[in-house]
């Protein structure tokens, strides 16, 4: 199985991908990060920006029309939800590996 060039995903992007399944506008992006993240990830407004702009290049989001002139909306593309759900199975993978490491050598505490 080829790997794809822009995987792994950061953490960081990972969770904007995540966040973006439905529509929202970028304070709300860090408000759903923080809380699917468990406050893992706290995004600033610098560091949310600069993702938007490389998933906007990368196709992976896209703007969609709001009624809120002030707010751009975004939401994630057929080909962010692909490389989303690629690197969901490329961690689930590696727990697996990893679990099946630890029944074998015996996990030690």
């Amino acid at each position: 199985m080829n790997r794809d060039k822009n995987l792994p995903l950061t953490e960081t992007v990972y969770y904007i991908l995540l966040s973006l399944l439905e529509p929202l506008h970028g304070y709300m992006i860090m408000q759903k990060v923080e809380e699917e993240s468990g406050g893992q990830v706290r995004l600033a407004a610098g560091t949310l920006y600069g993702a938007i702009e490389n998933l906007l290049k990368s196709k992976y989001i896209q703007p969609i029309p709001s009624d809120d002139k002030r707010r751009k909306v975004y939401e994630i593309t057929d080909k962010g939800r692909e490389i989303l759900l690629m690197d969901m199975r490329r961690m689930e993978h590696m727990i697996a590996v990893t679990k099946q490491s630890f029944e074998k050598g015996g996990e030690k505490q």
